[in-house]
């Protein structure tokens, strides 16, 4: 068992309620705690560290313009034995949940992608509503379905992983994505790079950015999130071999309200921030209000690429970087589907690349006429009825 099979992909404001996964022994006490304490965590693994920060580089096999079907160093696998000659596929799906804005942009992705496969004449849908119970039901009603293929999103590693094994014993073809399971059983695993990518480059922005000395505010989520706690590790890997300065390593819980209150206690106690770095940017644009408040300067940021932080990005002239974790990873598992249904070659581990939006490129990605938390990297703007869905 490897940790590539183990990696739970979340991304921005699904952090919160998409995250949940089994916590870790120890946990950061979060409360005003400095990075002083250099210590990895336990989901810090060397190894995948190296594995993910080398593929940022890497160059990807697949059509132009198309990263939801591109692929990163792939080993193939023959799938000749799921072929079914002449479509009308059943496809079926099981998702951990759609509570989050994130979520809820790659699953009507998602839904447009089965509207481009003619093959598929059946997509059934079950959602788990972030519930492990719920979920581990809806995949065992899911096998008795007649299903062609199932998708899975799961809500957490460990305790999903007897489900999937049991859907995959049944001889359908199971797709994993989005988050992973402790079992190489599924015929593909789907994610784009991971969370030290994610971390990485938002801690290498800062070192870039911020002069030696500086003060720099980590902000996260909540813990034992595995890809949120990769996000951390790699960043603090980071912190720790500079000259930066972490005064505070914060949970936010995910509220706007409560991030706006740490970033104004931590400028009056500290009296400047020059950095702020974020596990996923859903509060983002709370923590920037807490600077223009304060009548100070807005430091350099780690945001993502949600369209309200975006457009302030772009207003108001940030220094910024917005690492991402595509919403168009959503698209992938209905192509792979096809694929395999249709007998042909698909990556073990499918690899999608992980852009990042710099200050270069950043007013490509606003999109003034779509909601503040449309996600940037949906991959939507070429599918049929854009922008419709997706309002």
């Amino acid at each position: 068992m490897t940790k590539r099979w183990a990696l739970v992909a979340v991304a921005g404001v699904l952090a919160l309620a998409g995250c949940s996964s089994d916590l870790p022994e120890e946990t950061p006490s979060g409360s005003g705690s400095p990075s002083s304490d250099t210590r990895r965590s336990e989901f810090f693994d060397q190894a995948e560290y190296d594995r993910q920060l080398a593929f940022r580089d890497a160059t990807p096999q697949g059509p132009d313009g198309k990263p939801w079907e591109q692929m990163l160093e792939p080993q193939m696998v023959d799938t000749a034995k799921y072929a079914k000659p002449g479509g009308k596929y059943r496809l079926c799906f099981s998702n951990a949940a759609v509570d989050n804005p994130w979520r809820q942009v790659g699953f009507k992705t998602m839904q447009q992608e089965v509207k481009l496969h003619p093959e598929i004449s059946d997509f059934v849908v079950l959602d788990a509503e972030a519930k492990d119970d719920k979920q581990i039901s809806d995949i065992q009603s899911l096998s008795g379905r007649d299903c062609s293929a199932i998708i899975i999103s799961p809500n957490t590693t460990a305790t999903l992983t007897p489900a999937v094994e049991q859907a995959c014993a049944t001889g359908v073809p199971v797709i994993v994505f989005d988050r992973g399971v402790n079992t190489t059983c599924p015929v593909t695993f789907i994610h784009p790079i991971g969370g030290f990518a994610f971390g990485a480059n938002g801690a290498e922005f800062l070192k870039e950015n911020v002069k030696p000395g500086g003060k720099v505010l980590a902000l996260r989520i909540l813990p034992g999130v595995d890809v949120l706690e990769q996000r951390w590790a790699a960043a603090n890997e980071i912190f720790s071999g500079s000259e930066l300065d972490v005064v505070g390593v914060e949970f936010t819980d995910g509220d706007a309200a409560k991030t706006k209150s740490i970033v104004s206690d931590y400028i009056q106690r500290e009296g400047k921030i020059d950095g702020v770095w974020m596990d996923a940017g859903a509060t983002a644009v709370a923590a920037v209000e807490a600077f223009q408040d304060a009548g100070v300067d807005v430091p350099a940021f780690v945001g993502e690429d949600q369209q309200d932080f975006l457009r302030l990005w772009v207003d108001e002239g940030l220094t910024a970087v917005a690492p991402t974790y595509p919403t168009y990873q959503w698209r992938t598992p209905v192509i792979a589907a096809v694929k395999i249904l249709k007998g042909e070659q698909v990556p073990k581990e499918w690899v999608l690349p992980q852009p990042r939006i710099t200050g270069e490129n950043v007013r490509e990605y606003v999109k003034e006429d779509m909601p503040p938390l449309h996600y940037a990297m949906c991959g939507c703007e070429d599918m049929p009825g854009y922008p419709g869905p997706w309002k």
